[in-house]
C-alpha cells in the first residue's frame, strides 16, 4: 500500500463494539488482569500500556502514523512541539558534546541551544544555511555529536541541503536531526537524505486546523528508545485527545497540502509583481536563491510566503490592520490564512545582530496561506499593501 492509505488505515484494534472510527482512549491509567501481568509489564517482558505518561491506544495510532508517512522506525509524541525539539536533543546530548545547527531556527530552538543545554556544557556552532559542504565539514568538532536543522527555515525560508548534511553525518557519525514541520511529510521526508531523527511540531499541519498542541519526534530505534526513556521520566506527554484529533487530521493532510501550496504559490507570484512589495520569498519561486535546491528535496513550495515592506513597523501595522481576511495571530499551519510579524512576535527575543544575520527586519511579515478561495486571499493582500502606502503617504 502507499503512504496515503497506510496513515488512513492504521488503526488501533477493533473493539467488541466494532467501531469504523478509532476510539478515544481518555483514560490516565490500565488496569491488569493479574499482579504477575502489572510485574510484567514493568519489567518490560511483556508489552501493553500501563500508565497515558508512559503511552496510550489513542496516542500510539498517532506515532505510528506518523511514522509511516516518514518512514521512521519508532516515535515519541510530545505535548507540544518544542517539548520534540527540547527532548530530540536532551535525550541524546550530554556535558561536553557540541552540536552543530543551521542559523536559521524557531527562535525558541534557537533559545534551547544557547540558553538552556548550553548551562548543561554543551556548546554549539551555528552556520548559514546556505553555507557550503567544506564550511561544515571544517565546522566538526572531535567532541561533535549532532547536527540540527530546519529546512525550510522559520520565518525565512532558507533551505539546507539535506543529502550533503547527510554525507557530513554519515562519514563523522553524528546524530542527524532535522525539524519537517514548515514542509510536512506530505512534501519532504529527511531521512531519504540520511536523516536519524525527524521532528514535528504537530500543531501546525498535522492538525491544520488550529484546535490543539503537539509534537512528534520519529526516527531510528536506537535513538528513540533513548528519547522514550527521557520523555517517560520527564512527562511531556501528549493527551489522548490531542493525539486522537491529530490522527484523524493526518488522513487528511496530504490534500490540505497540495491546496496550501498551489494558494501560497499563486499569492506569492501575484504579490511578487506587486510594486509596493519589497521583497517576496518563497522557495518555488524562480527568484528565490536556493529554488534549484527545494525542487530537488520537496515535492512542492509549502504554505508559507514572507515578504517585506518598506517603510518598517508602522507600515507592517498598516499592513496588517488593513486585512479583512487573514488572522493577525504567531500561530501558523491553519485552513485559516495568517499573518505575523517575526520581528516583534516569535523572534522577538533575538538580539539584533541575530536577527539581522536571519534577515528578520522590521518589515518582514511572515504569511501562512490557508485554504480559502485564492482570488479572495488576492484582494485582501494586494487591498492591505496599497492601503499601507497610503497611510505612509499620509503621513
Amino acid at each position: 500500500m502507499k503512504k496515503q492509505t497506510k496513515a488512513i488505515r492504521t488503526q488501533t484494534k477493533k473493539t467488541q463494539y466494532r467501531e469504523h472510527s478509532t476510539p478515544l482512549f481518555l483514560t490516565s491509567s490500565f488496569t491488569f488482569e493479574s499482579a504477575e501481568q502489572g510485574k510484567a509489564l514493568f519489567e518490560e517482558t511483556e508489552e501493553g500500556n500501563i500508565y497515558s505518561r508512559f503511552s496510550n491506544p489513542s496516542v500510539q495510532e498517532f506515532i505510528d502514523k506518523v511514522c509511516v508517512l516518514e518512514d521512521c522506525e519508532d516515535g515519541v509524541a510530545t505535548a507540544t512541539g518544542m517539548a520534540a525539539v527540547f527532548a530530540s536533543m536532551a535525550a541524546l546530548l550530554k556535558s561536553g558534546d557540541h552540536i552543530l545547527a543551521s542559523r536559521a531556527l524557531f527562535g525558541s530552538a534557537h533559545q534551547i541551544i544557547t540558553q538552556i543545554i548550553s548551562k548543561w556544557g554543551i556548546t554549539y556552532t551555528y552556520l548559514d544555511a546556505d553555507a557550503s559542504e567544506a564550511d561544515w565539514e571544517a565546522a566538526v568538532l572531535p567532541n561533535t555529536r549532532m547536527v540540527y536543522l530546519e529546512t525550510p527555515s522559520n520565518p525565512g525560508l532558507d533551505l539546507v541541503d539535506l543529502e550533503m548534511i547527510g554525507r557530513l553525518c554519515k562519514k563523522h557519525n553524528l546524530i542527524y536531526n532535522v525539524d519537517n514541520c514548515f514542509a510536512s511529510p506530505a512534501l519532504q521526508n529527511p531521512v531519504d537524505f540520511g536523516a536519524d531523527l525527524v521532528v514535528h511540531s504537530a500543531t501546525k499541519y498535522m492538525d491544520g486546523q488550529g484546535r490543539v498542541l503537539g509534537g512528534i519526534v520519529v526516527g531510528k530505534e536506537e535513538y528513540i528508545k533513548h528519547v522514550r526513556f527521557f520523555c517517560r521520566h520527564t512527562g511531556p506527554s501528549m493527551s489522548p485527545f490531542n493525539a486522537w484529533v491529530l490522527s484523524k487530521s493526518l488522513e487528511t493532510l496530504e490534500l490540505r497540502m497540495e491546496k496550501h501550496c498551489s494558494n501560497a504559490l499563486t499569492l506569492a507570484t501575484a504579490l511578487e509583481k506587486h510594486p509596493d512589495v519589497k521583497l517576496v520569498k518563497y522557495p518555488f519561486l524562480a527568484s528565490h536563491p536556493q529554488h534549484e535546491l527545494a525542487k530537488a528535496q520537496m515535492k512542492a513550495g509549502g504554505a508559507i510566503v514572507t515578504i517585506e515592506l518598506e517603510g518598517g513597523f508602522e507600515r507592517v501595522s498598516a499592513f496588517m490592520d488593513a486585512l479583512e481576511i487573514a488572522s493577525l495571530s504567531s500561530n501558523l499551519g491553519d485552513t485559516r490564512t495568517i499573518v505575523t510579524n517575526p520581528f516583534t512576535t516569535t523572534h522577538a527575543k533575538l538580539k539584533a545582530d541575530e536577527k539581522l544575520a536571519l534577515g528578520i527586519t522590521e518589515g518582514l511579515i511572515r504569511i501562512s496561506v490557508g485554504l480559502e478561495d485564492i482570488e479572495d486571499l488576492i484582494e485582501d493582500f494586494t487591498n492591505a499593501v496599497e492601503v499601507s502606502v497610503k497611510s505612509d503617504i499620509l503621513e
